[in-house]
């Protein structure tokens, strides 16, 4: 059964939404450009609202440790999402204080972005591959683009991954049949504006990924 992520939740009525319609991953974007990010305060209170079924993800791009304590002492993550440049030894330390799982977001453009993820597969729980985003962005990820879906197909990976980039409620059943993907991620497919997720849009979502496995 695939599973997905709801990723930049910010209002208790989308995380609402997201938990009742069965999102296995709800993610918290702590990086200031996003219009998805929220107060280390906000997270808290959203975090409250999950249960055990549900696992909360934190969003980082390039985060220092003193970013990470703050949140970490204060938001009750179950996995950390690294969505910038950090190296594998970066991620290694990240996981290793924190002592927590990680996901590592990799941005693909052709063939050869993948192979990248060799160097990640040994320090992660995770890995998600997302679009690269298109020249001049401000964002790591985020923007409403895909990438060659072709490129994943019957590749092999030694850790669990996560499909990410232009995903929304009309294309993501072909998604996962042209990649094999057990688990998608989507954040700018469910909203109405950049930041305003769409409780609407969060459930067709969720439902077109949940009639995958029937």
């Amino acid at each position: 059964m695939v599973k997905a992520k709801i990723c930049g939740i910010s209002t208790p009525e989308t995380m609402q939404a997201a938990l009742d319609a069965g999102a296995r991953w709800v993610g918290l974007v702590f990086f200031p450009k996003s219009p998805r990010n929220v107060s280390i305060a906000t997270a808290a209170e959203l975090s409250r609202m999950v249960g055990t079924g549900t696992r909360v993800v934190g969003l980082f791009v390039d985060p220092g440790d003193d970013l990470l304590d703050d949140v970490t002492g204060q938001v009750p993550l179950d996995l950390i999402q690294l969505h910038g440049g950090e190296t594998p030894d970066r991620v290694a330390a990240i996981r290793a204080r924190f002592n927590l799982p990680v996901m590592k977001a990799l941005k693909i453009g052709d063939a050869g972005d993948l192979d990248a993820a060799t160097a990640y597969e040994p320090v992660v729980d995770m890995l998600l591959f997302d679009a690269k985003p298109p020249k001049g962005a401000i964002l790591p990820g985020g923007n409403g683009v895909a990438f060659d879906w072709s490129l994943l197909a019957g590749r092999v990976w030694r850790k669990p991954w996560m499909l990410s980039g232009g995903l929304d409620p009309a294309n993501v059943a072909g998604a996962i049949r042209a990649t094999g993907a057990m688990a998608v991620d989507v954040s700018s497919g469910v909203e109405e504006a950049p930041g305003r997720k769409s409780p609407d849009l969060i459930r067709a979502f969720l439902a077109q990924v949940a009639a995958t496995g029937e």
